[in-house]
């Protein structure tokens, strides 16, 4: 059996992440692995629910302690129902975000400070951290203009919470240059998967 690893892709809304995911799976696949593919929140049953109300419910307005705790129950129950299995079984996990998401989005730029975030996230998780986090960067009229459809309730926070979200990943980046690498999300599409797997075959060299 294969070891299972866990990579999750980051980065502020139209950074291409979904674009990527695929994409990346199936690169992995080509190479014998077997692969597992998710979205957090989301990917289970109580995660999808705690999605819709996180992303969708324009009409609930949440405390931002509140925010952060619902993202993290969603990702407990995705911890436990998708990522341990499927590393345990030898996969490879390829998450649309994870916990980085939440340090930089209630951390970084919505006031509760990285560190809060960060320690509720170790309990959360139970410690289960990707190998590999590749945060795809792009600058913020990139990403404005690939966002040409109706924004989720974090989309419609405007510039300077976006601002904020893209220096607090690469602050993040810049402290964890051991797990991060930054992929520059401003070229195409297959530019840039050929770049995640370049940084993909570096970090993981049983793979080439």
């Amino acid at each position: 059996m294969t070891t299972g690893r866990f990579i999750s892709l980051e980065g502020i809304d139209g950074a291409g992440k979904s674009a990527q995911i695929g994409r990346l799976a199936d690169w992995l696949r080509s190479t014998g692995r077997a692969v597992t593919t998710c979205r957090d929140p989301g990917a289970t049953p109580v995660g999808d629910a705690v999605r819709a109300i996180l992303l969708d419910r324009h009409d609930l307005h949440l405390a931002p302690t509140a925010e952060m705790f619902l993202y993290m129950a969603a990702r407990a129950q995705l911890v436990n129902e998708v990522i341990e299995p499927a590393v345990g079984r030898g996969e490879w996990v390829v998450s649309d975000r994870y916990l980085l998401s939440n340090i930089v989005y209630q951390g970084h730029a919505g006031g509760l400070g990285p560190e809060v975030v960060r320690d509720v996230g170790r309990v959360a998780t139970g410690g289960r951290m990707p190998d590999l986090v590749l945060l795809l960067d792009v600058d913020l009229e990139t990403s404005a203009r690939r966002l040409a459809r109706p924004l989720d309730k974090l989309e419609n926070r405007g510039d300077g919470y976006r601002a904020r979200l893209r220096a607090g990943y690469l602050a993040e980046a810049a402290r964890q240059p051991d797990r991060v690498v930054t992929i520059d999300a401003t070229a195409g599409i297959d530019e840039v998967a050929a770049a995640i797997r370049a940084a993909v075959a570096a970090r993981f060299p049983e793979i080439s």
